[in-house]
């Protein structure tokens, strides 16, 4: 299976040369899960686009500092992308920003939160069960980075984990699109230094809550299975057969 990064911004110069940028961060978290998989990048921030959607199998949208409402000359023609990868039922996934543009995309509304930062840790509840979800646990805990949320979900999108501070957490739309809201591709060393680099951006006890929170365990592993389950499934003829029939019955 070859997955198509949608690159949305590059991590700071500094934590880059120590943990790696996007390309490499998602390509080592799903490679560990199906090390036959290939990946080939766009670099949507620097105005490039997919000419062919055959280019890929599959397609994930990265993390990036940007709001989806922001007005940088690439985000609508990412919207609009995205808008057709649904329509056509590509394989689709969205990590953090990626997981706002979808929902912006699709008819949601993203903004500012104001329950404010999410750093560290997140810790979220399942409340739905699909056969992607292999191996099944009723947690998901990840890294997040974030102040941007989902503030109104678009029609169609269901949610599948939650918590109180982030109650549209991970999303699946129809058999061929999926979101979250956290990074599994960020390790705890990456994300103390992304914490660090943001003191005085945000008050100083959610940055020391963050930075403790990176004691406790994390489900990065298990959403790397996840994912890559999702774009299989995806892509599997009767996904595509099901998809036919719900639009042949709107």
């Amino acid at each position: 299976m070859k997955v198509g990064l949608l690159q949305c911004d590059d991590l700071a110069a500094h934590v880059a040369r120590v943990h790696g940028n996007y390309p490499a961060l998602y390509s080592g978290l799903l490679q560990a899960v199906d090390p036959t998989l290939e990946f080939v990048t766009w670099r949507i921030h620097d105005g490039e686009l997919p000419a062919d959607l055959d280019a890929a199998d599959a397609w994930l949208i990265s993390g990036s500092k940007a709001g989806v409402y922001e007005d940088h000359a690439w985000i609508e023609p990412l919207l609009t992308l995205i808008r057709r990868l649904h329509l056509e039922d590509r394989p689709l996934v969205g990590i953090c920003f990626g997981h706002q543009a979808m929902a912006q995309a699709l008819g949601g509304r993203v903004g500012k939160s104001d329950r404010g930062w999410g750093v560290g840790v997140s810790f979220n509840t399942v409340v739905g069960h699909r056969s992607w979800m292999t191996p099944w646990q009723a947690g998901l805990d990840l890294i997040v980075s974030h102040q941007d949320q989902i503030l109104a979900l678009p029609k169609g999108a269901e949610v599948l984990a939650e918590s109180p501070f982030c109650p549209y957490y991970l999303l699946q739309y129809g058999p061929h699109a999926m979101s979250v809201q956290g990074h599994p591709e960020f390790s705890k060393a990456c994300s103390a230094d992304l914490m660090a680099a943001k003191e005085g951006m945000m008050p100083d006890r959610r940055r020391r809550e963050g930075m403790a929170s990176l004691s406790a365990p994390v489900d990065d592993h298990v959403m790397a299975h996840w994912i890559v389950n999702f774009m299989r499934e995806g892509l599997a003829p009767a996904s595509r057969a099901t998809s036919a029939r719900d639009h042949l019955a709107q």
